[in-house]
């Protein structure tokens, strides 16, 4: 009989404000050596220091101040380069996800040991709530107006000059107060790897395909696996099941018992991707519950609840 092995990662609930008071700087200071080593050559030299840092104020004028505040708290060599998520090594989670009926629903799919796992509650510039990672970007989250939005990868490997899609989604959440708006938005902001993105408000759910070598197309649907408009090889089909999965949820709907049974949740495989988390955000009402299987997690703005839950996952071997 095969041995079972467990993996296990703790999550964390954090609330920082709006970065000035240290909250924020102690939890990121204590993820930086894992962090730093994520930004890419260029952006470790003072020329490509100065390229990003245009690229966000050109970009992300209304986030200017949020960055020098959380530069300054975080005061480590880099820091800045690292923060815009402008020179960052690309990353591609495979996920699936659907926005219906005011409802965002995702399963976010990556090995435990390379997914930052903190829940945050934050007032850069208004109040958001989401899951962080790479200290401030956001896999996905809700703003106080009734949107949210979350990602998943767009299944085509090309990379090109841009922001990584986490800053891009807390930069969206911050800003834009409708899924019209934040698309507007989009259409302004380069985008470093292909990348789908579920945006859900109170009149409309929709999934937008960007991209380095495109401009933002809308899909057919407010649903996302990890392909965008261009065929699925059959390689890419056997490594990532996209296709299967787009169909499961689709059939499914907007349902959280579906989302924590294959095909949609994945147990941990060979490579050790797991499903490590799903996430129903429910924007109009301001409530977001993480969902593991046998656990939840409930979080809101009215009710923000910091602390720890630690989930496993067993592994045959």
């Amino acid at each position: 009989m095969a041995a079972v092995r467990q993996q296990h990662k703790t999550f964390q609930a954090i609330e920082v404000g709006d970065g000035g008071d240290g909250r924020w700087a102690a939890h990121a200071r204590a993820l930086w050596q894992d962090m730093e080593g994520l930004l890419t050559a260029e952006g470790r030299t003072p020329e490509g220091a100065d390229r990003v840092r245009a690229l966000f104020r050109a970009h992300m004028p209304e986030m200017v101040p949020v960055l020098n505040r959380l530069t300054g708290q975080l005061d480590r060599p880099e820091a800045e380069a690292f923060l815009t998520h402008a020179a960052l090594r690309p990353f591609s989670p495979a996920c699936t996800q659907i926005g219906r009926n005011g409802i965002l629903l995702r399963n976010y799919d990556f090995p435990p040991d390379q997914c930052e796992g903190t829940i945050v509650s934050s007032c850069f510039l208004r109040p958001v709530i989401g899951m962080q990672d790479l200290l401030w970007g956001l896999l996905d989250g809700m703003n106080d107006a009734g949107l949210a939005i979350s990602l998943t990868y767009g299944g085509r490997s090309v990379y090109g000059r841009g922001f990584a899609i986490l800053i891009v989604v807390r930069y969206l959440l911050e800003t834009c107060d409708t899924v019209d708006e934040a698309v507007g938005r989009l259409r302004t902001l380069p985008i470093a790897v292909p990348q789908n993105l579920t945006l859900v408000d109170p009149a409309k759910a929709v999934t937008v395909f960007v991209g380095p070598d495109m401009s933002p197309t809308m899909a057919p649907d407010a649903c996302a696996a990890n392909h965008q408009h261009l065929p699925v090889t059959d390689e890419q089909e056997r490594d990532m099941r996209t296709q299967e999965r787009l169909h499961a949820i689709r059939a499914a709907g907007a349902d959280v018992a579906a989302m924590l049974k294959p095909p949609l949740y994945r147990s941990v495989d060979e490579q050790g991707t797991v499903t490590l988390y799903t996430a129903c955000y429910q924007p109009v009402e301001g409530r977001v519950t993480y969902y593991w299987p046998g656990e939840s997690w409930h979080q809101s703005f009215g009710d923000f609840t910091p602390g720890f839950r630690t989930v496993g996952w067993g592994l045959a071997g």
